[in-house]
């Protein structure tokens, strides 16, 4: 259907009928627009409202618990779910929004442009309606005086009083209006079939295309709004997924919330390690023996009450925040670095956390170390890219840090056997000491670490239990394989019974550490003898 045959005289009607779709189009951006902005501010009060809601350092204690790790889980899916909301915002403003503003301003030109050929048509027309009715009157003039010129010379011809020569006169003036009136008639005959055949094209051709281009547009308006209507519900249906997958995650935060695993972190967190006191002994008070006994020597009785004085006391701990703070306290207790104001088991637990975070970082320092050893090997195959000399002061610097790592982990891992109220088989001796010193070249074959402390008297390290008949150490000595280990580093023995071997060397175990800082190996060589365990890294067949 085709507006210029059905409306062809509705111009004025399709003229505002394309301003309002163009109207309504602008309407359309405004609105994706304050969408945007309501997707955007949703995002960032979420945001915000995570933040707020987010644990902060002080009371990351309270969060060992998995009711309070799922809340953490479903915060962070929350946090996701608002940026999805900004995605959902930009894509709208970067590819709808202004996908939109360039088609009305493409429809304004085009729409001013056929409003201008239409006007301009239909200006012809009038003009050549105008030429029409000009004709007309003069044609209608014409007629009129040579109407009357007839009707003069009838008048003369009959009148008997007249000359000839006036009669002739009257004659002249008749054909000359005459002549007149047949070429106005001529002209207006022309002129109406020059306005007939114009208005034919007008009505057939000219106007039909321009109504045309005006349905095309509106056509072109519509299914680009179609367009834009379909890209917003994909914008939608594209971060769905992520919604869905934010909205398993947090389901999955759910089940993993486990009563009793809370009640054994409890238990874990708060166990003192301490034992339930004794029943009190009766004192027997009737006779004057223990009369005299109790006068004579005042024996020391553990209550109840001393109990859980010695539990609170000397087990003292720092004052809980409170979860999200509620209860917390401006006041902190100082803790010593051994943790021994601790209750034994919270103790225990303290130290392991430090020795698990002493061995993350000496892994970290670890790899860093071998990152610089690869560059610097690089460095010196192709000096264009870098002076291998320039990473010496860091290789100096990471053996510096890992040397105190190792140290910090021998003094910690001595506090855990403390508080463990260990006792080896082989006297550890003094703290072990180390030292490290690099190299210019700074590569790890250069790196001399000195000995820690070696266990004295190795060959009298297991004596003989009261009862053994002779005490002989061979069949004591004769320990299977239980393991293998690596060298992480290189070792040079400088005490009896210890064994040299270099980076990355393969050994058999034959006895964990006892807790003194030193495993038994043997080397392929046959040689046996002890290592530092801080130097190997081993793996036991039973743990396998």
């Amino acid at each position: 259907m085709s507006w210029g045959i059905e409306l062809w005289d509705q111009w004025e009607n399709i003229g505002g009928h394309t301003q309002k779709g163009i109207d309504f189009c602008e309407r359309y951006i405004q609105f994706i627009k304050e969408r945007s902005a309501v997707e955007l501010d949703y995002a960032s009060k979420l945001k915000k409202m995570v933040k707020n809601f987010h644990p902060k350092k002080r009371e990351e204690e309270d969060y060992t618990f998995t009711w309070s790790r799922a809340f953490v889980d479903m915060l962070k899916e929350v946090y996701d779910m608002a940026g999805q909301h900004e995605v959902v915002a930009e894509n709208l403003q970067g590819a709808v929004s202004k996908n939109m503003q360039d088609l009305v301003q493409e429809l304004k030109t085009d729409r001013k442009k056929y409003l201008l050929d239409g006007a301009r048509l239909q200006e012809q027309l009038k003009q050549t309606y105008m030429q029409l009715e000009k004709a007309k009157r003069k044609h209608e003039k014409a007629f009129g005086e040579s109407d009357r010129a007839l009707d003069n010379y009838r008048k003369a011809d009959a009148d008997i009083n007249l000359s000839r020569a006036e009669v002739e006169k009257y004659r002249s003036v008749m054909n000359t209006k005459t002549q007149q009136c047949e070429e106005s008639k001529t002209e207006y005959a022309s002129q109406l079939q020059l306005y007939n055949n114009h208005q034919n094209e007008f009505y057939s051709q000219s106007m039909p295309q321009v109504f045309q281009s005006l349905q095309d547009l509106d056509e072109r308006r519509i299914c680009k709004l179609q367009e834009s209507v379909h890209q917003c519900a994909e914008i939608e249906r594209n971060i769905v997924p992520i919604i869905n997958t934010c909205i398993e995650g947090i389901d999955k935060a759910s089940v993993s919330i486990n009563a009793k695993q809370d009640s054994k972190t409890v238990t874990d967190k708060y166990k003192s390690g301490f034992p339930i006191p004794d029943d009190l002994p009766f004192e027997n008070l009737s006779t004057s023996q223990l009369l005299e006994q109790s006068s004579n020597s005042t024996p020391r009785i553990t209550t109840p009450s001393n109990t859980l004085k010695n539990s609170t006391v000397t087990g003292k701990t720092k004052k809980r925040t409170g979860l999200f703070g509620l209860f917390a306290s401006s006041k902190v207790d100082e803790q010593k670095e051994d943790f021994s104001d601790l209750p034994p088991s919270q103790r225990r637990r303290k130290l392991q956390q430090k020795i698990d975070t002493i061995k993350k970082e000496m892994v970290k320092e670890q790899s860093e170390r071998e990152g610089i050893m690869k560059l610097k090997d690089v460095y010196a195959s192709n000096t264009a890219l870098g002076d291998p000399n320039a990473l010496e002061k860091k290789i100096e610097e990471n053996s510096l840090k890992l040397d105190e790592l190792r140290q910090e982990m021998i003094k910690f891992e001595g506090y855990m056997l403390d508080a463990e109220g260990k006792t080896t088989r082989r006297h550890s001796g003094t703290e072990d000491s180390h030292s490290i010193s690099t190299s210019g070249s700074g590569d790890t074959s250069h790196i001399h670490i000195s000995n820690p402390t070696m266990p004295h008297n190795q060959h009298n390290l297991y004596q003989p239990i009261d009862g053994d008949d002779d005490g002989e150490e061979d069949d004591f000595d004769n320990f299977p394989v239980i393991g293998r280990c690596r060298a992480l580093y290189p070792f040079d023995a400088s005490n009896e019974g210890s064994v040299s071997f270099i980076e990355n060397e393969e050994m058999q175990i034959l006895e964990q550490d006892q807790g003194d800082g030193w495993t038994r190996v043997r080397k392929t060589s046959g040689i046996e003898g002890f290592a530092p365990t801080s130097y190997i890294e081993c793996h036991y067949y039973d743990g396998d």
